[in-house]
């Protein structure tokens, strides 16, 4: 079996591991999700950033299969044409909590719809962990040390689903992202901490505060 990549395959290598022998774990602005209603979601693309001009054009990028997951409905699948409804739905939450949904996944839903509200009610994991270590860290990497499993596959294979018409296949992979990211949230509010493995081997444990 092929391992893994440490770097998440969808986007360059130094763009999470940018200063990663710096270690400061001073803490970030607080965030509480104590009795707050809170959405989860994850977007993948029919496009790769090369093919649209760069990362700077996400939002060309355009959705395949977007799911979200609150605890009123349970995970939900939107494709593409739904996407304007899936704004407005994450909309009336109190908080919108992605991995790396500032820098990408809104972007690439700003195409069909204003993402000001979302943005405003942002809780980017990725972001966090990034103030907090002042490096950036894959979803894949803190889920295996934490929850004792990973990903599925990637996002390079999700655009090759997506080529090849395999719908459910996309489905699944981005519906098991969002139960990671929920399941590590879980984890990290009940233990007060999440774990990663470095790039030396080493267990990493980081306290958090959500």
């Amino acid at each position: 079996m092929i391992q893994p990549s440490l770097h998440e395959e969808r986007y360059p290598a130094e763009y999470w591991f940018s200063c990663y022998s710096h270690l400061d774990t001073e803490a970030a602005s607080a965030v509480s999700l104590e009795g707050k209603r809170v959405v989860y979601y994850d977007v993948e693309t029919q496009k790769r950033a090369d093919e649209v001009g760069g990362w700077n054009n996400a939002d060309q990028m355009l959705v395949s299969i977007a799911i979200t997951y609150d605890d009123s409905a349970g995970f939900r699948t939107w494709l593409e044409k739904d996407v304007p409804d899936m704004i407005r739905y994450m909309d009336g939450f109190d908080v919108v909590l992605s991995y790396n949904g500032d820098q990408f996944d809104s972007r690439v839903i700003s195409h069909y719809g204003d993402v000001g509200t979302i943005n405003r009610k942002s809780f980017d994991l990725a972001q966090y962990f990034h103030h907090r270590l002042k490096h950036r860290l894959k979803l894949d990497t803190i889920a295996t040390a934490t929850l004792g499993k990973g990903k599925t596959s990637d996002g390079l294979q999700a655009l090759k689903w997506w080529k090849e018409g395999k719908i459910q296949d996309i489905i699944d992979y981005c519906e098991q992202d969002v139960q990671v990211l929920k399941d590590i949230v879980e984890f990290g509010k009940e233990n007060g901490f999440i774990l990663y493995t470095d790039l030396q081997g080493k267990e990493i444990k980081v306290d958090v505060d959500w």
